[in-house]
């Protein structure tokens, strides 16, 4: 195999080469997320919440937005920009979790492999689809993806400096700050603790009471990640009785606590309560092959924002190339090999527990990216030294470096092709050359922001809107608002006349009503006759039509024909 080491001149034109189209990238990345948040979770509670507690003064329970509930790490430093009313700031923040991620990288195959490796390592990573998504867009998935990595990496070097504390207690503090981050950490701290006790019991097998010294580490990294993740559990065991609300609301029985705060929208439990199977086979039609391929699929297909295929895109090569990673572990270390095993569980199982999810969506599995991109990097340097030392009759030079080539070309052409769609689907020199204004910008991807800016700039203060089968992105709204996709049609279905429905919706405070006219009526064609006669003497004698455009209509409620 040629030396890991090994530096000339060819190499250094390699090393600026890559240099300069990672400088590209992050000027690529810088440009997309310079431009007004539009993404549907920023809008429903990365920014919205973080707004929320703003106008409140402090953090506060918000029973009527679930994900409210969710662990907010990111979101407080969200909050400094947020406070100088800027809501672009928030996106740089959440991609240089993406680039300290690249930085690990980087220093992680710089140490393994080479100078080379480590730079294409790193642009590979940054460029993959959903990290190229992700870095322009106020989400929080790149901060655990960087928390579970470094967990990962501190793992390691407890591996290797003969299993001192120190080194596992940092390990456990960063995936307490995943868990901290988004749910999903959960996963990483099961695989991660387990790995813990397993690689601990096969390097001390000799050792007397090793058994119980591995359930110790693992016991040990568990109550230091739950330690720095208990803050999030208190809050939420104070307002729920569920410390990881609203999952396992089962086993902690918190539903008695928070529905007295506010009636369950029926409509998304039902949905949740369909299995993974159910929606696979009923809403996308899909064969039970297509489902049992899912975690391959995962890597071949993809489509931003469509559910079916993930809501995002991969690379297939994180797929292929891992498995030459594999090919002469006889020549490496034992430490590496461990890592290199230790990387293909936690991607694989981590990959797996995400698939039995009820939506599968790629940012879901973002932690396994990392590791796939060093065992891509191990998989390609492999494929290299065998077409250099090992092939019966080696080709010239000139065609070994044009097949490497050529396979980086594809590997990367991959990543590119998404680029350049991603980049006339965002159209940021539009705004940051000012030709599009923000309002202009923003009404563009959310054709209900114009309803929202006239509800602000003309509705008072005590004013609360009602939106009814409308998607709960209420970043944009300064007036009170809540969502509900079944509330309506069962207090229709209670009442005796429009009025009674009138009277109860004052009753609960609300003044106005934001509809999507198209869905909202296509809804309504499948209420019984009762709900649609009592919904439409509502509507004709009780509501006025303030405010309409691209379909949204702001509509007051009187209370009298």
């Amino acid at each position: 195999m040629p030396p890991k080491s090994e530096t000339n001149a060819s190499d250094r034109l390699v090393h600026i080469f890559l240099l300069l189209l990672f400088a590209a990238v992050i000027v690529f990345i810088s440009l997309l997320a310079s431009v007004p948040p539009v993404s549907t979770d920023a809008l429903t509670h990365h920014l919205a919440v973080p707004k929320l507690y703003l106008k409140h003064g402090g953090i506060y329970e918000i029973p009527h937005l679930e994900a409210s509930y969710y662990p907010m790490n990111l979101e407080l430093l969200y909050l400094i920009p947020m406070y100088f009313k800027n809501d672009i700031i928030p996106k740089f923040i959440h991609f240089a979790f993406g680039l300290i991620t690249a930085a690990m990288l980087y220093w992680y195959l710089k140490q393994h492999i080479n100078k080379a490796y480590a730079l294409l390592g790193v642009l590979f990573f940054l460029t993959i689809p959903i990290i190229i998504r992700l870095s322009s867009i106020v989400y929080v998935d790149l901060g655990l993806i960087c928390f579970l990595f470094v967990s990962i990496l501190i793992l390691f070097k407890w591996i290797e400096s003969g299993f001192k504390s120190k080194y596992l207690i940092f390990s456990a503090a960063f995936c307490g700050l995943a868990l901290g981050t988004k749910y999903n950490g959960l996963i990483g701290l099961f695989l991660l603790s387990l790995f813990t006790a397993f690689v601990y019991a096969r390097y001390n097998a000799s050792h007397k009471f090793y058994h119980v010294k591995s359930i110790g580490w693992c016991a040990l990294f568990v109550i230091v990640a739950l330690t720095v993740f208990s803050p999030w559990m208190i809050r939420n065991y104070a307002w729920t009785g569920n410390p990881v609300y609203p999952l396992y609301k089962g086993i902690f029985n918190a539903g008695e606590k928070v529905s007295a705060k506010i009636a369950p929208d029926n409509a998304i439990q039902a949905r949740a309560q369909m299995s993974h199977i159910n929606v696979r086979c009923q809403i996308y039609k899909e064969s039970w092959l297509e489902i049992a391929l899912i975690p391959a699929r995962v890597f071949f297909q993809g489509k931003d924002y469509d559910p079916q295929f993930f809501d995002g895109r991969t690379n297939p090569f994180l797929l292929i190339l891992p498995i030459f990673a594999f090919f002469g572990l006889r020549y490496s270390s034992r430490q590496e090999n461990t890592e290199k095993w230790m990387l293909l569980f936690f991607s694989v199982f981590f990959l797996l527990f995400v698939c039995v999810q009820r939506g599968i969506r790629i940012r879901y599995f973002g932690p396994i990216l990392p590791p796939l991109v060093i065992l891509a990097m191990y998989g390609l340097y492999n494929i290299q030294a065998f077409i250099v030392n090992r092939l019966p009759h080696p080709p010239a030079e000139p065609v070994k470096k044009a097949a490497i080539f050529g396979i980086v070309c594809i590997l990367l052409g991959f990543n590119a092709i998404y680029m350049a769609n991603r980049f006339r689907y965002v159209q940021p020199l539009a705004y940051i050359t000012e030709k599009v204004a923000r309002d202009d910008y923003i009404q563009t991807y959310r054709p209900e922001y114009a309803a929202f800016q006239y509800a602000n700039r003309n509705l008072g203060k005590d004013a609360k809107i009602f939106a009814p089968h409308f998607s709960r992105r209420g970043y944009y709204s300064d007036i009170q608002i809540e969502f509900s996709t079944t509330m309506l049609q069962k207090i229709a279905s209670e009442a005796d006349s429009g009025v009674d429905l009138a009277e109860h919706l004052q009753g609960l405070g609300f003044t106005h009503l934001l509809i999507n006219f198209s869905v909202f009526n296509y809804l309504v064609e499948k209420y019984p006759i009762h709900d649609k006669i009592v919904l439409k003497e509502f509507f004709e004698n009780y509501t006025v039509t303030e405010f309409s455009k691209d379909g949204f209509g702001l509509l007051r409620m009187v209370t009298s024909p």
